[in-house]
């Protein structure tokens, strides 16, 4: 499943935050949009949204994606794992 990593940095307003999403299966063959959020280095809130299809999350995925980016969030790209 996808999994999204957002952060948003800000030194001169103190602001360092982040904004996680990830698509997960339910029990009972649906699939929800799984989102946390907060100050990095601090427990966030989580909001769960249900959807009959793995198409329909994906989608609502991108939705948050493109609203998170145009208020300044930044994707954060995993480290690359050396062999």
């Amino acid at each position: 499943m996808r999994r999204v990593y957002l952060i948003r940095t800000d030194p001169a307003r103190n602001m360092a935050r982040f904004y996680s999403m990830s698509i997960q299966p339910t029990l009972f063959g649906e699939c929800a949009v799984v989102r946390e959020w907060g100050r990095i280095g601090r427990a966030g809130q989580v909001r769960t949204a249900s959807y009959p299809s793995l198409p329909e999350a994906e989608q609502a995925l991108a939705k948050i994606e493109r609203q998170k980016t145009k208020r300044g969030y930044s994707l954060l790209q995993s480290p690359r794992k050396s062999s």
